[in-house]
């Protein structure tokens, strides 16, 4: 191979690459409350990949429970602690679609992207993660072509397909509309505090495969307790400030500690407190919920 011949392949190779680099997509998360029983979710990913047949797209769940916003919001912010700055996700979970609820993309101080309706779904990631900017959809440039009779679906419609474009590159986030103030709608529940003796914190949601509660009372400030493992700790549930259970139980880190049906106190995965049955369903044996208008109780137990 001559000289020149060679330097060419590699100034080819080159500019290849810088544009494999350059044109490279972001991962696409997305979540609903859609179920996969029908062409929902398929619909929204045929509009992703009809965007850009080079993107990856991932599920989150599509099983959040029909329009529990609370829990969107929650789901989103626990994985995406997982996912790399750039990824974008597509959260779905509108029981106001077709009204003015605002659609907006959510830029965190993490660097990902959260393509939702305005209604509270972002409550906990731009709590956890920080609002770096948010900006409204304009849905006369991101939306899907010939789509705009059609006013129930803009999870397919808008989400997905300005989701798409931006994970692909095709649009940058200024492109996305106009920026608005560096806010979101937020959903209003208990955030934990310790006075010395009690720790009062939120039912946040559910395990739903196991039926454990989980709360937001975080390790850091359940260990302002100063308890031991094997303690024993007086619990209080309530719903919308009406008690609905009250017991006291052990701490213990896992689950086999106890016999099997007896209830104790640990802390999940996230190193948050959950409650449990060894075995059991806690939630549907004491019919205890999970939202915002669920509080919980722990204090140390009178020995």
């Amino acid at each position: 191979m001559k000289l020149g011949s060679h330097r060419e392949v590699i100034i080819v190779a080159c500019l290849w690459l810088q544009a494999s680099i350059a044109f490279a997509s972001e991962p696409l998360v997305l979540q609903s409350d859609f179920g996969v029983k029908d062409i929902a979710v398929a619909s929204m990913k045929g509009v992703a990949v009809g965007v850009s047949r080079d993107l990856d797209i991932y599920d989150l769940t599509h099983e959040i429970p029909t329009f529990n916003i609370w829990e969107a919001s929650l789901r989103l912010e626990q994985a995406a602690e997982y996912w790399p700055k750039g990824t974008v996700f597509v959260s779905v979970v509108d029981p106001g679609v077709g009204t003015a609820r605002r659609s907006v993309v959510l830029k965190t101080k993490s660097g990902q992207y959260f393509v939702s309706p305005d209604n509270g779904s972002l409550t906990a990631v731009a709590e956890r993660f920080g609002i770096a900017a948010v900006r409204e959809i304009d849905e006369a440039v991101n939306r899907l072509a010939n789509s705009e009779k059609s006013y129930t679906f803009h999870g397919r419609d808008v989400y997905a397909y300005t989701g798409a474009r931006l994970a692909a590159g095709i649009i940058s986030f200024e492109e996305v509309g106009q920026e608005l103030p560096d806010t979101v709608t937020m959903i209003a529940y208990q955030k934990p505090e310790f006075d010395g003796q009690r720790i009062v914190g939120n039912v946040e949601i559910l395990d739903p495969q196991y039926g454990n509660i989980w709360t937001n009372i975080d390790r850091d400030t359940f260990e302002k307790m100063e308890l031991a493992v094997g303690d024993l700790i007086s619990v209080r549930i309530s719903n919308n400030g009406k008690t609905v259970y009250e017991q006291t139980m052990p701490y213990f880190e896992s689950f086999g500690r106890v016999e099997i049906g007896a209830p104790l106190l640990y802390l999940n995965s996230i190193n948050d407190v959950a409650l449990a049955l060894n075995q059991g369903n806690f939630s549907s044996e004491f019919h205890i919920l999970s939202g915002p208008d669920w509080g919980i109780e722990i204090s140390q137990a009178e020995k």
